[in-house]
């Protein structure tokens, strides 16, 4: 398997992983009234800018959390090949 192939992959396993998280989180606190993880939202929402427990915060935030949990993935994905 090529090398850059592997950091492709890891980024976007965790760009996915991370933003359909932060997606659901957005979801389930719009659905419950802004009650269901309302402390991590707060924080949250203090990194990705726009993101709330509102349905369009939830596609805000899914999206940027999928850009950072890319770039994460890519550089572990680049130090794993590196010791490999």
């Amino acid at each position: 398997m090529a090398k850059s192939s592997i950091m492709k992959k890891a980024a976007l396993g965790a760009g996915v992983v991370w933003g359909l998280g932060v997606f659901g989180l957005g979801l389930m606190s719009a659905a419950t009234g802004g009650t269901y993880g309302a402390a991590f939202i707060t924080a949250l929402g203090s990194i990705y800018l726009g993101y709330a427990g509102t349905p369009l915060g939830a596609i805000i935030g899914g999206i940027l959390a999928f850009i950072d949990g890319a770039i994460a993935g890519a550089i572990f994905g680049y130090v794993y090949e590196k010791i490999r």
